[in-house]
């Protein structure tokens, strides 16, 4: 509401006082909207792939303490491995914050309104190498967001794969009489690598396989695993944007 009342005030300033409208007009002009849009896009991204991201892990703890590993050293390593990446997403944040606000900056100084204003920013040695590291790191940021966006299709995959599972026993369990024809399709996370052979039990099976894809755990985790891979396919547009607008 107060957003809205903003940009009344700021349309009736324009239209109504005098010269106010040419230099609405400059301003207006002035303004990168491609680089805005391309930072609401990244600041969003990193937001929904980091808060996602951090609770769809945590509540993977729970879901591998609870159902598929009983010894709390088969699945040390990978309670290790997320914390360190739920600390790589504290950074990721910090440091997305700082740059999307520095790309915003740079957008805005290379339009072509300002350009008239304030003349050419590269026209300096110093704000060519600025804009050239810009281009480079934007690059690389694109690669990394590339290869983050594929990694976290992982988890979605494989409680994609859960899911589709326990539908298929459902149907199982209603067109077959037999309860063991059904009690032999299982989910083993360690064929995915997230716990090693040895882990007990390691697999869920059957009826236990189906009541574990009704908790809330399951439905909450997997919601979130899809909404960190939104985020980061968010981000890689935002990034791509960006090395578009910068060039």
């Amino acid at each position: 509401m107060c957003v809205l009342l903003v940009c009344v005030v700021f349309v009736f300033m324009c239209f109504a006082l005098p010269g106010c409208y040419d230099c609405c007009v400059r301003c207006l002009g002035g303004v990168p909207y491609v680089s805005l849009v391309a930072t609401l896009l990244c600041f969003s991204g990193v937001a929904l792939f980091c808060g996602c991201g951090h609770q769809a892990l945590a509540q993977t703890e729970t879901l591998i303490e609870t159902y598929f590993s009983r010894n709390s050293d088969d699945h040390a390593n990978l309670f290790t491995f997320i914390e360190y990446f739920q600390y790589v997403i504290y950074g990721l944040a910090a440091f997305f914050f700082l740059y999307c606000i520095l790309l915003l900056a740079e957008g805005f100084y290379t339009t072509s309104a300002v350009k008239q204003t304030f003349g050419e920013f590269r026209s300096t040695q110093c704000s060519r190498c600025l804009s050239t590291t810009f281009v480079v790191v934007t690059y690389i940021l694109a690669v990394v967001w590339l290869i983050i966006f594929v990694c976290s299709a992982l988890p979605v995959y494989f409680f994609y794969n859960m899911s589709y599972t326990c539908h298929t026993i459902n149907i199982l369990s209603e067109t077959t009489a037999s309860i063991t024809q059904h009690a032999w399709v299982c989910i083993d996370a360690r064929q995915y690598g997230l716990l090693p052979w040895n882990t007990v039990p390691g697999k869920l099976c059957g009826s236990t396989l189906t009541s574990t894809c009704k908790t809330s755990e399951f439905f909450v985790t997997y919601d979130l695993y899809v909404a960190a891979f939104a985020g980061a396919g968010i981000t890689l547009l935002a990034m791509v944007t960006n090395c578009h607008v910068l060039n």
